[in-house]
């Protein structure tokens, strides 16, 4: 190798080498708190304030998880069920309205539309927090505060989803299709629930994805809204017992257990959708 290639070949190994570097601190970034919160979840209280945390041994995930349900009662449980409800099923009919309204965009001619559009994806800017106020006062004028469908309600209506609803109508239902489906007589609504809907799977599944993460880390509003205890998710409940466990130490083993236990849902999604999800993401990408 001559002393030209040599030197051309030191900055190609440097930068090749500097990339390797930003990608492993990436990973560790991402991997080191998981990996901390499941070696924390199996341990006692005593091994959380102690040099054993790291070690293998000494595991006591089970008796931490019946800690966890045993403790107030089993609030746990009830906290658990309502995330369930407001993700799930939120997420599943804001998916539904979502994918709806970026049909209509895409689909359909009316007067400004493309102003109202933009409005939509001016709503995208706006972070939640900032409309956790007006949806409370919205929400007390309404005789609703304090209720499940406080929370609920707010959730079904997400700007983002509505765009991606668009692109994903723009790239995976052609307008022939539509075309020739209202030739054979087919409604407006009978077009859409069953020829589009069906090729806006990927998406609705994407949108979906999105949604149920983005409402199962809701916290804000629910703190806002809501001050009975039995209706609070789990990340206002593991809130509020992290908030005690400076007065009541027991806490401190049931919120690493049960923040562990809250992860599971959005991971089990991700794995079961992924197939369905990768494609979303590659809508209108190919034409």
């Amino acid at each position: 190798m001559s002393a030209h290639d040599s030197t051309l070949l030191r900055p190609r190994l440097l930068g090749r080498a500097t990339v390797n570097v930003v990608v492993a601190i990436s990973v560790l970034y991402t991997v080191l708190p998981g990996l901390w919160l499941v070696l924390a979840a199996s341990k006692d209280r005593d091994a959380l304030f102690s040099s054993d945390l790291l070690s293998l041994g000494d595991f006591s995930l089970a008796q931490n998880v019946r800690d966890l349900f045993a403790m107030d009662g089993g609030l746990y449980s009830r906290w658990y069920v309502n995330s369930l409800l407001y993700a799930v099923l939120g997420a599943a009919l804001g998916a539904l309205i979502s994918v709806a309204c970026g049909y209509a965009f895409d689909k359909y001619r009316f007067r400004h539309k493309e102003k109202m559009f933009g409005l939509v994806l001016a709503a995208v800017m706006v972070p939640q927090t900032v409309l956790a106020l007006p949806l409370y006062l919205m929400a007390s004028e309404a005789g609703v505060v304090n209720t499940f469908w406080a929370v609920f309600i707010p959730v079904l209506f997400n700007p983002f989803g509505v765009y991606l609803g668009r692109i994903f109508s723009q790239g995976y239902v052609p307008d022939e299709v539509l075309e020739a489906a209202r030739i054979d007589g087919a409604g407006e609504l009978v077009a859409y629930f069953r020829v589009a809907l069906r090729m806006l799977g990927p998406g609705l599944v994407t949108v979906f994805l999105f949604q149920l993460t983005a409402i199962w880390n809701n916290f804000f509003l629910p703190m806002v809204m809501l001050s009975n205890q039995d209706l609070y998710p789990v990340s206002l409940g593991l809130y509020q017992w992290n908030s005690s466990a400076s007065v009541s130490p027991e806490y401190y083993s049931v919120v690493i257990t049960g923040s562990l236990l809250a992860v599971v849902p959005l991971i089990l999604a991700f794995v079961l959708l992924q197939r369905f999800w990768r494609a979303g993401l590659t809508a209108g990408a190919v034409k």
